[in-house]
């Protein structure tokens, strides 16, 4: 059986708890569960703050959705895929410059531009190139060249 002496201690530490967790300077029982409830109001607020930056991100992110890259490690160089849902204009000249700039020679591509935008690729490391390239800076290279794409408005509404 718990006495009383057991359940005034395990009240003071949880609400030493409280108090240190919501940083109230409050030294009774009272003004430290008053500070914990005000504490959690602004919790609440953050929290539906947050839901509303992340809706109005996803709504615009909706409207003009940036391509999604994929890039796997081929016996000889790279199999790359770039998708997105909408046509992206000008993203094409954007990735094969990318592609230029990092030495890799396109051996096989398939690409679409109609309604959407598929870029699928066979890629290959230049044989006069002295460093090795790997997938991630491969990776990179391609989500730069979207990023940039993007900034600098190539595509169109």
């Amino acid at each position: 059986m718990v006495s009383r002496e057991d359940k005034r201690a395990a009240l003071h530490e949880k609400l030493q708890l409280l108090r240190s967790i919501t940083n109230s300077p409050a030294v009774n029982k009272t003004t430290i569960i008053v500070d914990a409830s005000k504490y959690i109001a602004e919790l609440k607020q953050k929290v539906e703050r947050l839901n509303r930056d992340i809706s109005a991100a996803q709504s615009s992110n909706h409207q003009n959705p940036l391509p999604m890259v994929t890039v796997e490690t081929l016996d000889k160089g790279f199999l790359i895929n770039v998708f997105s849902d909408n046509s992206c204009p000008g993203l094409l000249v954007s990735l094969l410059e990318a592609f230029e700039e990092l030495g890799l020679n396109i051996l096989e591509a398939r690409v679409s531009c109609t309604n959407s935008f598929r870029l699928q690729a066979v890629g290959g490391e230049d044989d006069e190139q002295n460093e090795s390239i790997d997938a991630q800076v491969v990776k990179r290279a391609v989500l730069q060249a979207i990023k940039n794409w993007s900034e600098n408005g190539d595509q169109q509404e």
